[in-house]
């Protein structure tokens, strides 16, 4: 039995086919120096995993190495990193030489703690491996395949390894994580069916379909979710929670309508899903956390492919550019568990303004919450590079989510390169050299938030500047003969103040959100701490460069808004070579002024209350400085709008 899966409107290039370069090949040099490329070495859920014979694991998911080898393999691989490579290799050596007879993949032995969802991320890394190396391919594809026949088995009985039985002391999966999940593996195992099915393909279907089977019996059907009167308006602790609230298991099953529900009722200004670790409604009081960005940026990046909607790159991009390097310090090695939109301070709030993480949660640490974001923070940028070009047709090429990139692939055989040098997204010049030895089509996805206006513009070998003309999904397109060709596209970035949310509003400048520029004094640090009990790591379990960070404003955040008076100052040429690293307060080429006035802006549960509504002001405006929210580690994101009173 040979089915038809649904086709994907654009398809992808091999992992390593596309290089960053400029600004965000930066970002993957400090993230490889820093914490992601660094849990190898010293961070006991990744060194001394059960995966890889040692003793630890956070969870009974046994996800922590798992989700760092989902990141590594594509951080490795777009690098080309020698280093990074070798403990890709190490690890896929270990896994694949300790593969069980039965063809089980992973450090259990019994049936109680052998849940298959960790499987999905080994898998989701797998595939990776396979195209980036293809003298492994043949050992991770029949290793695949051996897992999957087993899986097949074990779902047919009484879906064994996916829905806990009571009966059979299963502990694999106690909170329905996995569960609620059951749609990943299915996505790397439509790769094999369509890529390597071996002969297998009635097996491959049939563990797809058990896995949407178990997870409608197992009551973790997202479409009975995703239903108008179902899906909740509102945030805790005003809903019941259940595993569809929980943030990252929603940002991991976006689809269709579900992204304009979830975006209308449960995002955040800066691109990612209000949760902490349940859904917080639209508050900017509440948290956001680490692995819903990188999270968000993946499946909204997978959606673009499926669909070929702007919206969905649109939110790859907003998610990839504000909520994720906010959440990072420059260096690449702390990173927070939650982040607010307004967030005034970055400490231990002992009154915890969240519904489900510590106090310690929007610190900026190694391990400030549950682990989870220290072990899959990495997937952000490297898995942004490799989806950043798509392929539409054999002959048509698109670049859909915009950055400095390089990309070597073939058309009809001919070897074709495209080099795309630009600092977007602080600039909208993107440049083009094309060197192909083919006749192609290619084309830019165009953002759908800039403007409609002669100002957007492209020219081809220097030739008299054309407005832009992008079709209904937002591809402007040009014929690429043989040769060289340079492609020059401009993007104007408007200034854009968001729909009022209960009478608050942010400012966007093109795909950036800007925050008021908080400043603080020199951080202050302290030991990591466990999250478990809060008491500091032994020093066997951290390495020099890991802190926990405590940041204190030394200026005001409590400020309304005129946002009409919004004025734009460039601080260099945003064309120009980019400080590095980028996302700090001091490196950014843009910088936005506004009228502000401070205003009685009270604390709740130790954190900025939610934005006073309409306050009245009186007295001239303090024009104040707006930043990227990525660069802004403290700041005011979500403004009061003020009410201004003539004088009399």
């Amino acid at each position: 039995m040979y089915i038809t899966l649904a086709p994907f409107t654009h398809s992808t290039f091999p992992l390593g086919s596309i290089k960053a370069t400029g600004w965000l090949h930066d970002q993957l040099v400090l993230e490889a120096n820093g914490l992601a490329g660094h849990l190898f070495d010293f961070y006991r859920y990744v060194a001394n995993s059960t995966w890889v014979g040692g003793t630890y694991e956070y969870s009974e998911l046994h996800e922590s190495a798992p989700y760092w080898f989902n990141y590594i393999v594509p951080l490795a691989f777009t690098l080309d990193e020698v280093r990074l490579k070798d403990q890709a290799r190490q690890f896929l050596d270990y896994v694949i030489d300790h593969q069980a007879a039965d063809g089980w993949l992973g450090p259990e032995t019994t049936r109680q703690t052998r849940g298959i969802w960790a499987r999905s991320l080994l898998f989701f890394a797998l595939m990776q491996y396979a195209e980036a190396d293809t003298a492994q391919t043949d050992r991770i594809v029949t290793a695949m395949h051996n897992f999957t026949r087993l899986a097949n088995t074990m779902l047919k009985n009484n879906f064994t390894g996916l829905i806990q039985q009571k009966s059979q002391n299963d502990d694999f999966d106690p909170y329905g994580f996995g569960l609620s999940r059951t749609h990943e593996l299915p996505l790397a195992l439509q790769w094999l069916y369509e890529n390597h099915p071996r002969n297998n393909s009635d097996v491959i279907w049939e563990t797809m379909d058990l896995m949407f089977a178990g997870g409608r019996l197992g009551a973790r059907d997202w479409t009975t979710f995703f239903v108008e009167g179902v899906f909740p308006k509102l945030g805790t602790p005003y809903i019941k929670t259940s595993g569809f609230t929980h943030g990252v298991n929603l940002a991991e099953a976006q689809t269709g309508n579900a992204v304009n529900m979830t975006y209308f009722y449960q995002s955040t200004r800066a691109g990612s899903i209000t949760a902490d670790e349940h859904l917080g409604g639209l508050s900017p009081q509440r948290g956001s956390e680490t692995c819903m960005a990188a999270e968000m940026m993946f499946s909204m990046a997978y959606l673009f492919r499926f669909y070929g909607i702007n919206q969905y790159a649109d939110k790859a991009e907003l998610a990839a550019f504000n909520a994720f390097p906010a959440a990072l310090t420059p260096d690449w090695w702390a990173h927070q568990y939650v982040q607010q939109t307004n967030q005034p301070w970055s400490r231990n709030l002992t009154a915890r303004p969240y519904a489900n993480v510590v106090s310690y949660g929007n610190t900026f640490g190694l391990e400030p919450n549950f682990p989870c974001c220290t072990v899959n923070h990495g997937q952000g940028y490297p898995k942004y590079v490799a989806s950043s070009y798509v392929r539409e047709k054999e002959d048509h090429i698109v670049h859909a989510l915009l950055g400095p990139t390089t990309l070597h692939t073939t058309v009809n055989g001919k070897n074709v390169l495209i080099s795309c040098k630009t600092n977007y997204p602080f600039s909208g010049k993107l440049v083009y050299a094309i060197t192909s030895a083919t006749d192609l089509n290619f084309s830019v996805r165009i953002p759908s938030w800039t403007n409609s206006t002669g100002h957007n513009n492209y020219t081809v070998n220097g030739s008299k500047p054309k407005p832009l003309a992008p079709d209904f999904a937002g591809l402007q397109t040009v014929s690429i003969e043989k040769g060289q060709t340079q492609l020059e596209i401009n993007l104007e970035f408007p200034v854009q103040i968001t729909e009022p949310r209960n009478g608050s509003v942010a400012i966007h400048y093109g795909p950036l959100l800007y925050a008021l520029d908080v400043k603080y004094a020199n951080a202050s640090y302290h030991s990591p701490l466990n999250w478990t009990d809060r008491a500091p790591l032994p020093t066997d379990q951290i390495t020099p460069g890991t802190h926990e960070w405590v940041l204190d404003p030394t200026s005001d955040w409590q400020y309304a808004i005129d946002p009409t008076s919004v004025t734009v100052e460039q601080l260099h040429n945003p064309d120009k070579d980019l400080q590095n690293p980028v996302w700090t307060r001091d490196a950014v080429p843009v910088a936005l002024w506004v009228d502000a006035w401070l205003i009685d802006w009270a604390q709740s549960s130790g954190t900025a209350a939610v934005p006073p509504q309409n306050p009245i002001v009186t007295g001239n405006a303090t024009r104040v400085r707006l930043i990227p929210y990525g660069a802004a580690k403290l700041r005011t994101a979500d403004f009061s709008v003020a009410q201004k009173v003539a004088a009399s």
